[in-house]
Parts: structure tokens; sequence; C-alpha cells
């Protein structure tokens, strides 16, 4: 999917990963914040992550 993008014709496309990227890397960091938790896709399943398990990962 990465190359995809990466070969894409319209830059904003080919933009969009980091800009995904960015805005995990801020619903993080506003969880920090926050101590409330995020839910990502992993493995195809739902996992919630807690504040305090996003702290020790940064």
């Amino acid at each position: 999917m990465r190359q995809d993008l990466f070969k894409a014709r319209n830059p904003d496309l080919r933009a969009s990963l980091a800009a995904m990227q960015r805005a995990a890397a801020t619903a993080r960091q506003v969880a920090i914040q926050t101590n409330t938790a995020i839910v990502v896709v992993q493995g195809g399943k739902p996992v919630r992550i807690t504040a305090d398990q996003l702290r020790k990962e940064f």
C-alpha cells in the first residue's frame, strides 16, 4: 500500500500517509495529556491502549 501512495500522481495523496502518521502521533499525545485511552486496529481487531501504556511507549 505504501508503494502505491508514493507512486500516486496526486501530490495530496502522496502526502496522505505522512499526514495520517502525524495525526496518530497527535492523538497519542492528547490521550496522554487527558489520561484517556485510544483504540487502534491490530490484526483486524480493535485494541484499547490506555494512557499509561502510551506513556511507556514515549
